[in-house]
């Protein structure tokens, strides 16, 4: 970490006490540092979080991980009351899904209560037009009364049987987890109810050549495309009773991946009024390509999935079928293909997407909020879009630049493979909000709901937290620096392994049959080029997956994210989608054990775990004595000197970009703890 990063850390632990001419102490939950500012007043006023926002505004957290939330996806107020539903998923295995109610008022730790449980994959939640409130699981949408004393007993199903994570595609293919599940809703003022069918997979992808239609986005029943349920005269879908039938549906519109982030304007469906999605593209390798999309949606329109993406790209696998037939020439035939309405920052991920019609913050009245979910430094932020009178975002004449957090390119003009092209501007709500150890973790903001005096609440997934946004007072603080391992850390892990015949080894086995095999073309090209080298290969691999946030913790493989994604572990699905290789592929487990291995042999020195007994964390320090932070009991550290010689009675450890540090201390050295609290694996 250089010079001018430490200071800025240091000076953001010490904002809130500056003041008073003294370090404040600060509590952490869910990975952020909190302390006595408040974000809101009185009854919602919530400790303040450090991430970077529009001037004026702050965010306050409200529940954490320590009231019980595993996986929050979704978030409502309950009309007329000041208690909201949230849908958790409980992560991604079957059946852990629950709808909670959230109580500000209650003492924090215990403002979470489980109205109903077992539900596989909550997602949606909304207040309908009856007033009562509406969740989706996988397959079905259905109403209940959350502030029942049984609150699953008024339960009533409005529709069933929809494409869920199982499935039979036309040609007969049977599909065990489909990849894109999750259901979003939404109701038109008229009571109609527009569900998202998510696709099956990335890119509808099968062995080359493909010379036929993707058979899933085809069809009165097609996946990647938004349904259509009206309901009877009145309004309101009857509840099904046992035997029933699904109500009919029809498809709204098709060539949509994945839309979990919809947008009615308030007067849909008058003509003329927007209704907006915000599809999640297609995977590839380079972090700049494909862009995220806002779609303009129209009653009877393709929106290009899998054949487009970007305004007018086409999709190379399907070169064949975009020659001949039905879908000669797709990609540029205005008549049948409807390009995005503006595009969204690449790998963004909107998972959210709302108007703010409410008064409170009058610079955002009318205005159209999206969350960017993506864990790439394009993601992690609230994007403000102005719009028309008919809420559509504005289409700027100049070039529209999006940032790209803790790159060394700090922003880039939306551009296709035909180069710069004109997207909507917008205002960042929250611009900052990479992870900084010790004060905050990277964010991931999924569902959200403007409550009834107007404040911006929101739930983020994997740091297990229920954000609430509102006015500020006081000036803003200065952005946070990025947090990633610096070049030189980077560089000097890198090299232990270059020293070391057997993890050289394990890296080339790695790089071969895990990342080139099944990791390319998902997420990243991993800084592999055409030409390299072998060893030049293994370095780019290498260097790529140090520089990852929270991918790797030298000495301790359970610690990361790479070890949990590709086993299935926590809350996250399993990488690579679309099977589980662990059962499937022989000698894939073995290859996740050697990946272990490397992790764990990385750095010269002997594993130990920090003795467990008595408080749940112990402080560790820098070699001059400043506390670094605290680490819990459990972890794994590799010790260099079990005696550290400059330090008597300690040990020297080393776990270099730790998110148990406070900000202050630097990797480069080194980190001392008491020997006594070491005890051998």
């Amino acid at each position: 970490m250089t010079p001018w990063r430490i200071l800025a850390a240091v000076a953001t632990a010490l904002l809130i006490g500056a003041g008073t001419g003294h370090t404040e102490t600060t509590t952490s939950r869910s990975g952020y540092a909190l302390g006595s500012t408040s974000c809101g007043d009185g009854a919602v006023g919530f400790p303040r979080l450090q991430i970077d926002m529009k001037p004026g505004f702050c965010a306050g957290l409200v529940a954490s991980r320590e009231d019980g939330l595993k996986f929050p996806r979704g978030i409502v107020q309950i009309p007329g009351q000041p208690q909201f539903v949230i849908a958790d998923m409980g992560g991604w295995g079957h059946d852990d899904g629950r709808l909670l109610i959230l109580d500000p008022a209650a003492p924090a730790g215990r403002r979470i209560r489980e109205a109903i449980t077992r539900l596989s994959y909550p997602f949606g939640v909304a207040a309908g037009p009856d007033g009562k409130i509406y969740a989706a699981t996988d397959t079905a949408i259905f109403r209940f009364d959350p502030l029942a004393a049984n609150p699953a007993a008024t339960l009533e199903t409005i529709i069933r049987d929809l494409p869920g994570r199982r499935l039979t595609l036309p040609d007969g293919t049977r599909i065990d987890e489909s990849a894109h599940p999750l259901k979003a809703f939404a109701f038109d003022r008229n009571g109609r109810l527009f569900v998202n069918i998510g696709a099956h997979s990335d890119n509808c992808l099968s062995p080359a050549p493909i010379l036929r239609p993707c058979a899933a986005g085809e069809g009165a029943s097609s996946l990647a495309s938004i349904w259509l349920f009206t309901p009877p005269a009145g309004g309101v879908f009857p509840a099904l009773k046992p035997g029933d039938p699904s109500p009919p549906h029809e498809v709204f519109a098709r060539g949509l991946r994945n839309s979990l982030a919809l947008a009615l304007h308030p007067r849909f469906p008058e003509p003329g009024t927007a209704f907006l999605q915000g599809e999640n593209a297609r995977d590839l390798q380079d972090i700049f390509t494909p862009n995220e999309e806002i779609n303009a949606i129209e009653q009877g329109r393709h929106y290009g999935w899998p054949y487009c993406y970007d305004l007018t790209t086409a999709s190379p696998e399907f070169k064949r079928v975009l020659q001949a037939g039905s879908y000669k020439d797709f990609c540029t035939s205005a008549a049948r293909y409807k390009p995005p309405l503006s595009l969204l920052p690449p790998h963004g991920a909107p998972l959210g997407m709302l108007y703010y019609n409410a008064d409170r913050f009058a610079e955002l009245k009318g205005r159209l909020l999206v969350g960017l979910h993506g864990y790439r430094p394009t993601g992690s932020r609230l994007l403000a879009y102005e719009v028309d009178e008919h809420g559509f975002p504005r289409l700027s004449t100049s070039p529209v630049r999006y940032h790209v957090s803790c790159a060394a390119e700090p922003t880039r003009a939306f551009q296709t493979a035909t180069g710069e092209v004109p997207a909507a501007a917008y205002d960042e709500l929250i611009a900052g909000w990479h992870r900084v150890n010790g004060i905050r973790p990277q964010g991931a903001p999924v569902g959200m709901t403007v409550s009834d005096d107007g404040a911006i609440w929101l739930v983020e997934d994997k740091n297990q937290t229920v954000i609430r946004i509102d006015r500020a007072s006081g000036t803003a603080p200065d952005p946070l620096p990025c947090d990633t391992r610096s070049d030189a850390l980077i560089a000097r892990l890198a090299a232990y392994v270059e020293n070391d015949a057997a993890n050289r080894a394990r890296l080339t086995t790695l790089r071969k049959t895990l990342i080139e095999q099944h990791c390319l073309g998902c997420h990243s090209d991993f800084g592999l080029k055409a030409g390299q080298s072998d060893q030049d290969k293994d370095r780019a691999v290498l260097r790529f997956m140090l520089a990852q946030d929270g991918w790797i913790y030298p000495g301790d493989p359970e610690e990361g994210r790479l070890r949990q994604r590709l086993r299935g572990l926590g809350a996250e699905r399993q990488m690579p989608p679309g099977g589980n290789l662990i059962k499937t592929e022989p000698g894939y487990a073995r290859l996740l054990d050697i990946a272990d291995a490397f992790v764990a042999r990385m750095v010269p020195g002997s594993r130990m775990r920090v003795k467990a007994g008595g408080p749940p964390h112990r402080k560790f320090y820098a070699a001059d004595g400043r506390e670094c932070g605290d680490i819990p009991f459990g972890k794994v550290v590799v010790v260099t000197e079990r005696f550290a010689v400059n330090k008597p009675g300690f040990s020297r450890f080393f776990r270099p970009a730790d998110p148990h540090l406070n900000g202050t201390c630097t990797d480069e050295n080194g980190y001392y703890i008491p020997q006594q609290f070491l005890v051998p694996l």
